[in-house]
């Protein structure tokens, strides 16, 4: 299973990466990748049950982190990105001026 995303923060800052029971049993990488030629991108990466609840859970993989211009993140460590995706969905949130490509593997 891969999937593709290009992500712009103009358009909406909050965005689902994959939907709480999809069936995705495991993941083995994810690549974001910083597609403006000058400015940072601002990612938070996290799980998520409801996120139309006021009371929903939230486990951070990554929080605030800034991904230089033209710079690619890899994620690569497969425990860190195992999760029950019957109940969690995968959810990122970017910087409204960031543009990004997202590939999870």
């Amino acid at each position: 299973m891969a999937t593709y995303h290009n992500i712009d923060g103009s358009t909406g800052v909050n965005v689902e990466l994959i939907k709480v029971g999809t069936g995705v049993r495991s993941i083995r990488s994810i690549l974001i990748t910083n597609t403006q030629g000058s400015n940072a991108a601002t990612v938070s990466l996290f799980l998520q049950d409801d996120p139309a609840a006021a009371s929903a859970k939230t486990y951070n993989i990554l929080s605030t982190v800034s991904i230089p211009a033209d710079t690619s993140l890899l994620l690569d460590e497969e425990s860190l990105l195992t999760f029950n995706n019957t109940v969690y969905g995968l959810y990122m949130t970017v910087g409204s001026s960031d543009t990004l490509d997202v590939l999870i593997n």
